[in-house]
């Protein structure tokens, strides 16, 4: 059983929460910026119309001749605050100044107004795009027009804007790799945790979870797991021994039983009502002590010390070993026993003869619920680095509803009633490919019956 991987893509809550952080950090970041760059433009756009206020205001307390010096020694030493002026009279004909027309869309109130096109002249050091542009009349009852360019304001604004798009991304560029950098920690921790509870999963109870030294909320809770790990391994030990112990001390008392019986029924004639009753007996004394031994198999195959004699061995000499040993089996019911395996196999690390017993008892299973005429086909393919072996047939089938449950100690499908047989085959197979590390699946085979597959991955042989 594999679980499902939390480092790949968004799984991880680490890496999601660390990506909600970034989110709103760069979210803050950019909202401080954008009022930071509101406010600053906004203070430079006020200063610029209190400065252009000013002079207009100052311009007011002149008229004629003095009016004129004025503008042209303000132009000449001081241009922080007006770019261009124009004098006009009443009839807004132009008196003095460069601006020589009236702009178009600048309304005679006194108040400073942005347009958008400014002065229409020839002149290429006039403001022509944007401007703050105010009228308003002299002492002497002509109009008087400043114009300040937004073309130097606009020039500092972006300036601010570039430096402080620049900040922003020198913070988020370090927050990406620190954000990279932070999720990969935890998911290093994660991983051996996966690793170890996968091998847990897959049967090994004395596995344990990993714990640190940091002693943080992982930690913590691999405590809490371990010590239920304990318990849990403490019990199934417990259990097992009882039943084990049970099935041992019960083989040698059965085998003696079944002695005296058979001594009373050699020593009964052969048509006396005893000696039939003798074969019931003994027989129901066969079942006991095949059971028995089934559960005493399980229990060995449950010990995982045994993967330390694994070798590799060559799948298609394996099938064609099984093939060849139940083709008899199947020929004597009636059953065509099909063998169809790929040439270039993946090699498999197991034991010879648990992957035989566990092939036999799939195999022998087919056979016997398939119907006289019938077919089973026995394959197997590459997948990859892995090989899938096949067991179909054409028989009824499993119902989906006990796929699951027929892998438990004596059940007895539906469909099974009426075959002989203890219930412990499938439970044998699911203890040999436990102990392999390999996948077994129940379906719907394309004969009509039943297809159990047989995934082989590779594991390590333990020491």
């Amino acid at each position: 059983m594999s679980l499902l991987n939390p480092s790949n893509g968004w799984r991880s809550s680490s890496s999601r929460l660390l990506a909600l952080y970034s989110f709103l950090f760069v979210a803050w970041s950019c909202t401080l910026i954008g009022v930071v760059y509101w406010e600053v433009t906004s203070y430079l756009d006020n200063l610029a119309r209190h400065s252009l206020m000013q002079r207009q205001q100052l311009f007011a307390r002149f008229q004629g001749e003095q009016l004129v010096e004025a503008l042209a020694t303000s132009m000449t030493f001081d241009m922080r605050a007006v770019d261009a002026y124009g004098l006009f009279d009443a009839r807004l004909q132009p008196l003095a100044g460069p601006i020589r027309t009236l702009p178009a869309n600048l309304p005679l109130d006194g108040t400073i107004h942005e347009l958008n096109n400014c002065v229409d002249s020839d002149d290429p050091d006039m403001p022509r795009d944007s401007c703050d542009a105010v009228a308003s009349r002299t002492l002497d009852g002509h109009w008087l027009v400043l114009v300040r360019d937004n073309g130097s304001l606009f020039a500092v604004t972006t300036l601010i804007l570039h430096a402080l798009l620049w900040g922003l991304s020198l913070t988020i560029i370090p927050g990406i790799a620190g954000w990279h950098l932070l999720r990969r920690r935890p998911l290093r921790r994660i991983r051996g945790i996966q690793a170890s509870a996968e091998a847990i999963v897959a049967g090994d109870l004395t596995r344990r979870l990993p714990v640190s030294t940091r002693r943080d909320e992982l930690d913590m809770l691999a405590v809490i797991v371990n010590a239920m790990l304990d318990r849990i391994e403490k019990l199934m030990n417990e259990v097992k021994g009882v039943c084990d112990n049970i099935a041992h001390d019960l083989r040698t008392p059965l085998t003696r039983l079944r002695a005296q019986l058979y001594r009373i029924q050699q020593q009964s004639p052969e048509d006396s009502l005893v000696a039939t009753q003798m074969d019931q007996v003994i027989a129901e004394a066969d079942t006991l002590m095949a059971r028995f031994r089934g559960l005493l198999r399980i229990s060995e195959l449950e010990d995982h010390q045994r993967r330390s004699a694994f070798v590799e061995l060559e799948p298609k000499a394996l099938l064609q070993e099984v093939h060849d040993f139940y083709l008899p089996l199947a020929e004597e019911g009636g059953v065509s026993l099909h063998l169809q395996v790929d040439d270039e196999l993946p090699p498999l690390l197991g034991d010879h003869a648990l992957l035989f017993e566990a092939l036999a008892n799939l195999l022998s299973n087919s056979i016997k619920f398939t119907p006289p005429g019938g077919s089973v086909m026995l394959g197997a393919r590459a997948e990859g680095a892995s090989t899938c072996i096949t067991v179909e047939d054409s028989g009824p089938g499993i119902p989906e509803a006990e796929r699951k449950a027929v892998f438990r100690r004596f059940y007895r499908s539906e469909n099974g009633n009426q075959q002989s047989g203890f219930g412990l085959g499938l439970s044998i197979v699911a203890a040999i490919v436990n102990l392999h590390g390999f996948t077994l699946h129940i379906g719907t085979s394309s004969l009509g019956g039943a297809s159990l597959s047989l995934e082989c991955r590779q594991v390590k042989a333990l020491v």
